[in-house]
């Protein structure tokens, strides 16, 4: 049983990486920050909801420095 539960979320995560490099989250030329990130990560994590219409979004704000 541990084994088909396995495959199912190995299969779940794969298409989440299909999904998310499809939006274009998954290229070089893209900024590397906390919201696009997050918004890769939870694109991963849906996985098959993103073909049901899930489009997860994430609002980052980090802290700035003191002056």
């Amino acid at each position: 049983m541990r084994g088909i539960v396995g495959l199912v979320v190995l299969v779940w995560l794969v298409i989440g990486v299909i999904a998310a490099w499809q939006r274009g989250y998954i290229t070089n030329d893209r900024d590397v920050n906390c919201r696009t990130t997050a918004d890769t990560a939870l694109t991963v994590i849906a996985g098959p909801l993103n073909y049901l219409g899930a489009n997860p979004k994430v609002k980052c704000d980090m802290p700035k420095p003191s002056k």
